[in-house]
Protein backbone atom coordinates (compact mmCIF):
# COMPACT_ATOMS: atom_id res chain seq x y z
CA UNK A 1 0.00 0.00 0.00
CA UNK A 2 1.54 3.33 -0.99
CA UNK A 3 2.38 5.69 1.86
CA UNK A 4 0.01 8.47 0.71
CA UNK A 5 -2.98 6.07 0.54
CA UNK A 6 -2.18 4.74 4.01
CA UNK A 7 -1.92 8.33 5.27
CA UNK A 8 -5.29 9.24 3.70
CA UNK A 9 -6.99 6.20 5.27
CA UNK A 10 -5.47 6.99 8.66
CA UNK A 11 -6.59 10.63 8.44
CA UNK A 12 -10.11 9.57 7.38
CA UNK A 13 -10.37 7.08 10.26
CA UNK A 14 -9.06 9.64 12.74
CA UNK A 15 -11.54 12.24 11.49
CA UNK A 16 -14.41 9.73 11.72
CA UNK A 17 -13.33 8.78 15.25
CA UNK A 18 -13.25 12.44 16.32
CA UNK A 19 -16.65 13.22 14.79
CA UNK A 20 -18.33 10.08 16.16
CA UNK A 21 -16.67 10.41 19.56
CA UNK A 22 -17.56 14.12 19.75
CA UNK A 23 -21.23 13.32 19.09
CA UNK A 24 -21.28 10.54 21.68
CA UNK A 25 -19.80 12.80 24.35
CA UNK A 26 -22.41 15.51 23.82
CA UNK A 27 -25.39 13.29 23.00
CA UNK A 28 -28.29 13.80 25.36
CA UNK A 29 -29.96 10.65 26.54
CA UNK A 30 -33.50 10.79 27.82
CA UNK A 31 -34.28 8.23 30.51
CA UNK A 32 -36.98 7.40 33.00
CA UNK A 33 -36.00 7.51 36.67
CA UNK A 34 -37.63 6.98 40.07
CA UNK A 35 -40.09 4.47 38.61
CA UNK A 36 -42.29 3.26 41.45
CA UNK A 37 -45.35 1.03 41.40
CA UNK A 38 -47.52 1.54 44.46
CA UNK A 39 -51.14 1.30 45.43
CA UNK A 40 -53.91 2.94 47.38
CA UNK A 41 -56.71 0.97 48.96
CA UNK A 42 -58.42 0.82 45.55
CA UNK A 43 -55.94 1.39 42.70
CA UNK A 44 -52.51 0.43 41.36
CA UNK A 45 -50.45 3.63 40.89
CA UNK A 46 -47.38 4.61 38.88
CA UNK A 47 -44.83 7.31 39.71
CA UNK A 48 -41.92 8.28 37.44
CA UNK A 49 -39.67 11.09 36.24
CA UNK A 50 -38.24 11.80 32.80
CA UNK A 51 -34.69 13.15 32.73
CA UNK A 52 -32.73 14.55 29.78
CA UNK A 53 -35.78 15.41 27.67
CA UNK A 54 -35.22 19.15 27.36
CA UNK A 55 -32.46 19.53 24.78
CA UNK A 56 -31.27 23.00 23.83
CA UNK A 57 -33.18 22.75 20.53
CA UNK A 58 -36.38 21.84 22.34
CA UNK A 59 -35.98 24.66 24.87
CA UNK A 60 -35.42 27.22 22.10
CA UNK A 61 -38.43 25.94 20.16
CA UNK A 62 -40.69 26.13 23.23
CA UNK A 63 -39.48 29.62 24.15
CA UNK A 64 -40.30 30.74 20.62
CA UNK A 65 -43.90 29.57 21.06
CA UNK A 66 -43.79 26.09 19.48
CA UNK A 67 -45.83 23.63 21.57
CA UNK A 68 -44.27 20.31 22.58
CA UNK A 69 -45.95 17.09 23.65
CA UNK A 70 -44.50 14.28 25.75
CA UNK A 71 -46.08 10.83 25.58
CA UNK A 72 -45.80 8.35 28.44
CA UNK A 73 -46.76 4.81 27.41
CA UNK A 74 -47.48 2.13 30.02
CA UNK A 75 -48.42 -1.52 29.61
CA UNK A 76 -49.40 -3.90 32.39
CA UNK A 77 -49.22 -7.64 31.71
CA UNK A 78 -50.08 -10.70 33.74
CA UNK A 79 -47.04 -12.98 33.55
CA UNK A 80 -47.98 -16.56 32.74
CA UNK A 81 -45.47 -19.42 32.71
CA UNK A 82 -45.46 -21.50 29.54
CA UNK A 83 -48.00 -19.15 27.93
CA UNK A 84 -47.93 -15.75 26.32
CA UNK A 85 -48.35 -12.95 28.86
CA UNK A 86 -51.85 -11.50 29.02
CA UNK A 87 -52.23 -7.74 28.53
CA UNK A 88 -54.31 -6.12 31.26
CA UNK A 89 -53.83 -2.37 30.77
CA UNK A 90 -52.43 -0.20 28.01
CA UNK A 91 -52.27 3.50 28.92
CA UNK A 92 -51.03 6.51 26.96
CA UNK A 93 -50.61 9.78 28.83
CA UNK A 94 -49.76 13.13 27.22
CA UNK A 95 -48.19 16.27 28.62
CA UNK A 96 -48.26 19.41 26.45
CA UNK A 97 -46.38 22.66 27.02
CA UNK A 98 -46.97 25.98 25.27
CA UNK A 99 -45.30 29.31 25.96
CA UNK A 100 -47.42 32.44 25.67
CA UNK A 101 -45.00 35.16 24.52
CA UNK A 102 -47.42 37.98 25.30
CA UNK A 103 -48.18 36.98 28.88
CA UNK A 104 -44.69 35.49 29.45
CA UNK A 105 -46.16 32.32 30.95
CA UNK A 106 -46.07 28.60 30.32
CA UNK A 107 -49.24 26.54 30.00
CA UNK A 108 -48.93 22.83 30.76
CA UNK A 109 -51.74 20.34 30.20
CA UNK A 110 -51.57 16.75 31.43
CA UNK A 111 -54.13 14.25 30.17
CA UNK A 112 -54.21 12.25 33.41
CA UNK A 113 -55.17 15.45 35.21
CA UNK A 114 -58.19 16.10 32.95
CA UNK A 115 -56.11 18.39 30.68
CA UNK A 116 -56.70 21.27 33.10
CA UNK A 117 -54.24 24.07 32.27
CA UNK A 118 -51.52 24.62 34.84
CA UNK A 119 -49.93 28.04 34.40
CA UNK A 120 -46.56 29.31 35.62
CA UNK A 121 -44.07 32.01 34.73
CA UNK A 122 -41.19 29.70 35.67
CA UNK A 123 -39.75 27.58 32.86
CA UNK A 124 -38.11 25.35 35.46
CA UNK A 125 -41.46 24.63 37.12
CA UNK A 126 -43.11 23.97 33.73
CA UNK A 127 -40.31 21.52 32.88
CA UNK A 128 -40.87 19.76 36.21
CA UNK A 129 -44.59 19.40 35.46
CA UNK A 130 -43.78 18.06 31.99
CA UNK A 131 -41.36 15.41 33.22
CA UNK A 132 -43.13 13.89 36.20
CA UNK A 133 -46.02 11.50 36.56
CA UNK A 134 -47.41 11.18 40.08
CA UNK A 135 -50.18 8.83 41.19
CA UNK A 136 -51.19 7.71 37.70
CA UNK A 137 -54.01 5.17 38.13
CA UNK A 138 -53.14 2.04 36.17
CA UNK A 139 -55.91 -0.35 37.16
CA UNK A 140 -58.32 -1.00 40.05
CA UNK A 141 -56.83 -3.54 42.48
CA UNK A 142 -60.02 -5.61 42.23
CA UNK A 143 -58.91 -6.63 38.72
CA UNK A 144 -55.62 -8.13 39.99
CA UNK A 145 -55.29 -11.65 41.40
CA UNK A 146 -53.51 -12.11 44.75
CA UNK A 147 -50.20 -13.96 44.41
CA UNK A 148 -50.06 -13.40 40.63
CA UNK A 149 -46.88 -12.09 38.97
CA UNK A 150 -47.26 -8.90 36.90
CA UNK A 151 -44.99 -6.88 34.67
CA UNK A 152 -45.34 -3.15 34.10
CA UNK A 153 -43.48 -1.66 31.10
CA UNK A 154 -43.20 2.06 30.48
CA UNK A 155 -41.44 4.48 28.13
CA UNK A 156 -41.57 8.14 27.11
CA UNK A 157 -41.44 9.91 23.75
CA UNK A 158 -41.30 13.55 22.75
CA UNK A 159 -43.53 14.22 19.76
CA UNK A 160 -41.87 14.95 16.49
CA UNK A 161 -42.87 18.51 15.65
CA UNK A 162 -44.63 18.92 12.35
CA UNK A 163 -44.03 22.17 10.56
CA UNK A 164 -46.69 24.03 8.58
CA UNK A 165 -47.00 22.64 5.06
CA UNK A 166 -45.26 25.54 3.27
CA UNK A 167 -42.24 25.36 5.61
CA UNK A 168 -41.54 21.71 4.72
CA UNK A 169 -40.11 22.93 1.39
CA UNK A 170 -37.91 25.59 2.95
CA UNK A 171 -36.83 23.72 6.09
CA UNK A 172 -36.92 20.12 4.88
CA UNK A 173 -33.61 19.38 6.62
CA UNK A 174 -34.72 20.60 10.07
CA UNK A 175 -35.62 18.15 12.79
CA UNK A 176 -36.58 20.09 15.91
CA UNK A 177 -36.32 17.10 18.21
CA UNK A 178 -36.50 13.35 18.33
CA UNK A 179 -36.32 12.01 21.88
CA UNK A 180 -37.42 8.58 23.03
CA UNK A 181 -36.49 6.46 26.03
CA UNK A 182 -36.03 2.72 26.17
CA UNK A 183 -38.74 0.54 27.67
CA UNK A 184 -38.34 0.18 31.43
CA UNK A 185 -39.73 -2.88 33.20
CA UNK A 186 -40.94 -3.40 36.76
CA UNK A 187 -41.84 -6.94 37.83
CA UNK A 188 -43.96 -7.44 40.93
CA UNK A 189 -46.26 -9.89 42.66
CA UNK A 190 -49.58 -8.59 43.95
Amino acid sequence: MPFSLRKQITCALLLAYILIGHGAVFAQEARLTNITVSNTRDDLLLYLNLEGAFSDKLKKAILSGVPATFFFLTKLNSVRNMWVDRGIADIAVTHTIKYDNLKKEFIVRRSWRNNEPEITKSFREAQKWMTEVNSLKIIPLGQLAKGQQYQLRTKAEVSKQTLPFYLHYVLFFVSLWDIETDWYTVDFIY
